[in-house]
């Protein structure tokens, strides 16, 4: 069993830039494939980032050169670097970890661009 607790979300202003933590407990956590998810109101959660347990990372088209993931093992905890946000970053951002066939989810935090 995983636990994920993420933090670091908030109001920001367009352009500028916060950084989510997500702290995981209750297993190895360098096994882990890590990833950022995020949901908007009234729509479908999608993948933001990935990082693998090798520490390969992954990101979608519309974050790619503002968003940067990495991990702490030493920590157990994943980070996501957030830059240059636009209003359309705004939403519920949510960690997640998979092992095999195992995954577990965060409660999500809350990340609103706007002026």
């Amino acid at each position: 069993q995983v636990q994920l607790v993420e933090s670091g979300g908030g109001l920001v202003q367009p352009g500028g830039s916060l950084r989510l933590s997500c702290a995981a407990s209750g297993s190895i956590f360098s096994i882990y494939v890590m990833r950022w998810y995020r949901q908007a109101p009234g729509k479908q959660r999608e993948l933001v980032a990935t990082i693998t347990a090798g520490g390969r990372t992954n990101y979608a088209d519309s974050v790619k050169g503002r968003f940067t993931i990495s991990r702490e093992n030493a920590k157990s905890t994943v980070y996501l670097q957030m830059n240059s946000l636009k209003p359309e970053d705004t939403a519920v951002y949510y960690c997640y970890a998979m092992y095999g066939k195992r995954d577990y989810w965060g409660q999500g935090t809350q990340v609103t661009v706007a002026s």
